[in-house]
């Protein structure tokens, strides 16, 4: 009678090495896939299920408004200035409205502001945007003051709901919502509207866009002179001043698409550069401060950087197994796809909106590179080229 135990089945060491190394590979492709879609994915849904279950902010209608100056910088804007100012007066504002532009060093745009009855503010030299609004909130006269670009037009009302929000005690600055170009330009600001009004119903949102947004003078810092993203360094430094910067869905500016891809790069990647400089200067609040670094995290620097970065480890994962995973021969295919469509968009041909959803997340992602590569070389421009209009 045999009384040995039986023998326990063991894999060969090779296999045992294989298994290992197949954990091993889709521990790392499943981290990378969740740090890609951080920004864009996981971030939106984490803020939407904190935020379901708080209230939205309510906002009670001003009975009597109060004195509010509109304050527009401007340089190159001559031929669209009286069509701004027309386009304030007709807003419909029920209190005292003075409209104050401030001519970054360009007397042709002063002349046309004046003559279409602006109060005017000629600097003697161009400083860039932010210091065109630091001049034109000193000089303001009155302590609610709305910021609109020369190139956007308001929506009837969106004044008076930039006020009704702003009055309450603790609002430093209110955001108003943008709509901006159409198809899939329209609806990256729809989600940027969505992701700012679940941030405001938690107390807070840095999304503040300087095409319309207001703020108090009393709670006002003057932006430093080598920040060009006027309005992320003003939701930022407010925040961490202590007061709330509230969203207005009502509060509406229009403005028209920049125009192709390839136009839209410059800018693209000149305000990824800047964001990023505006972190770095502000990098005590990536350290745990409450609602502001979770935003500042989630909805800015992750999408810029990690994200960007952890898309390429997949890409480059992919080109490295190509040749024995089907999975990874489709995530390249599908970037080719992604690819075509970015180039028949650019040569003005009609794209499906499945090609064209994967085609905009790549080319974002293309963007952040060129505004890391911007950052990195120090390049941030306070007084960047730009067309005459």
């Amino acid at each position: 009678m045999n009384l040995k135990p039986p023998s326990v089945h063991r894999l060969p060491a090779r296999h045992r090495r294989a298994r290992s190394s197949s954990r091993q590979l889709a521990v790392v492709v499943g981290g990378l896939v969740a740090s890609t879609v951080v920004g864009h994915v996981l971030y939106p849904a984490v803020l939407h299920l904190a935020a379901r279950r708080r209230p939205c902010r309510h906002v009670e209608p001003v009975v009597d408004p109060p004195p509010v100056t509109v304050l527009v910088p401007a340089y190159l804007e001559a031929g669209v200035i009286g069509a701004k100012v027309a386009n304030v007066l007709a807003n419909g504002y029920r209190g005292d409205l003075e409209i104050l532009v401030v001519a970054d060093g360009d007397p042709e745009t002063a002349g046309k502001a004046e003559a279409a009855g602006a109060r005017v503010l000629l600097l003697p030299e161009r400083g860039g945007k932010s210091q065109a609004l630091n001049a034109g909130v000193a000089a303001a006269t009155h302590d609610l003051v709305v910021m609109s670009d020369a190139n956007s037009a308001l929506v009837p009302g969106a004044i008076e709901h930039l006020v009704a929000a702003l009055v309450p005690e603790g609002v430093g600055a209110v955001a108003g919502e943008k709509r901006e170009g159409e198809g899939g330009e329209l609806a990256y600001w729809r989600f940027e509207a969505w992701l700012k009004r679940n941030e405001d119903r938690l107390g807070t949102t840095l999304g503040l866009d300087g095409g319309l947004c207001a703020v108090k003078r009393s709670a006002w810092a003057p932006i430093p002179a080598d920040i060009s993203n006027d309005d992320f360094w003003m939701a930022l430094d407010l925040m961490e001043r202590g007061h709330a910067v509230a969203y207005e869905p009502r509060a509406v500016v229009e403005e028209s698409s920049i125009g192709s891809l390839g136009r839209s790069w410059e800018r693209r990647t000149r305000v990824v550069s800047g964001g990023l400089w505006v972190m770095w200067r502000k990098r005590r609040l990536l350290l745990p401060r409450g609602p502001v670094t979770a935003q500042l995290w989630g909805h800015k620097l992750w999408r810029s950087t990690l994200g960007p970065l952890s898309h390429l480890g997949l890409i480059v994962l992919a080109v490295s197994r190509a040749r024995h995973s089907r999975l990874a021969r489709l995530f390249l295919g599908g970037h080719a796809v992604a690819g075509a469509a970015l180039v028949a968009q650019e040569n003005g041909r009609t794209v499906p909106l499945a090609a064209r959803i994967p085609a905009m997340a790549v080319y974002l992602h293309l963007v952040a590179f060129g505004g890391m590569i911007r950052c990195l070389r120090g390049d941030r421009v306070v007084r960047w080229a730009k067309p005459a209009r």
